[in-house]
């Protein structure tokens, strides 16, 4: 495991990158910046971070969800603004789900609520300015909570995740995709050279911000591996917990169920 990764979620409260800020405030209040500058970018950052592949593995995310073909099933979406993944299981349930699309950044939002009315499916989902560590919604509400790309960004990951467990429905289901640990030693040492030398530079010359990139690329390195991740989704009470490696373990889908 690479020395900047951290061994537990507990370790990402104060850790912004590389650096360590003063509290989780400071740390929430930078995060928030970032995704601020790069909403309207938002797709095109994740094509710079992961080669185009977020496309497919967000797809392998809702294949393994697979959302039924039958109205009244309900799921959330954290940290999911801008909309591209509420909008792939709205689909493959041929639009019979609905959705709430949480998120933390209204710029975000803002951008996902456009692209929900040109698609049509603005009748399948509302858009919800919200924090993952406290949600302002009942208790078993949800039959699925999904969250892409978002978690390593969330200051207290163990209270976002006692709050997915807190707003499934008994026998609901948890599916975290996630950047992760490369398990290739080949691999490894390609990506590595990729993150930190390429994506920083490319977002200066696309994006004009290199900063948000920098700190993007760090937040992957110091966020748990797939076996320390799996530990904190038992922690919060989910049952059945394992995880999928996509692409050699740049990314990885983490599943767990309440029951």
């Amino acid at each position: 495991m690479s020395r900047t990764r951290a061994t537990g979620a507990e370790a990402m409260e104060t850790a912004y990158g590389f650096s360590t800020v003063t509290g989780r405030e400071e740390k929430q209040a930078r995060v928030n910046e970032v995704f601020h500058r790069v909403a309207e970018r938002y797709d095109l950052m994740n094509d710079l971070m992961s080669g185009g592949l977020h496309r497919l593995w967000k797809g392998a995310m809702v294949s393994w969800l697979a959302p039924p073909h039958r109205a009244g099933w309900r799921f959330i979406d954290v940290a999911g603004g801008t909309g591209d993944v509420a909008f792939r299981i709205v689909e493959a349930s041929r639009r019979r789900a609905s959705g709430t699309v949480l998120d933390i950044n209204a710029s975000m939002l803002g951008v996902g609520a456009e692209r929900a009315v040109k698609r049509g499916l603005q009748d399948n989902l509302v858009f919800v300015e919200g924090n993952a560590e406290k949600l302002a919604l009942p208790d078993a509400s949800f039959d699925a909570y999904t969250i892409a790309f978002g978690i390593r960004n969330v200051p207290r990951i163990d209270l976002a995740l006692a709050e997915a467990y807190r707003v499934l429905k008994p026998g609901g289901r948890f599916l975290c995709l996630e950047f992760s640990e490369v398990d290739m030693p080949v691999l490894d040492k390609v990506y590595e050279a990729w993150s930190f030398k390429a994506i920083p530079r490319i977002g200066e010359v696309v994006a004009r911000d290199r900063e948000s990139y920098e700190y993007l690329v760090e937040s992957i390195r110091r966020f748990p591996n797939q076996e320390n991740f799996a530990a904190a989704i038992r922690a919060a009470g989910f049952e059945r917990v394992t995880y999928r490696n996509l692409s050699g373990g740049i990314a990885a889908i983490h599943s767990g169920w309440k029951l």
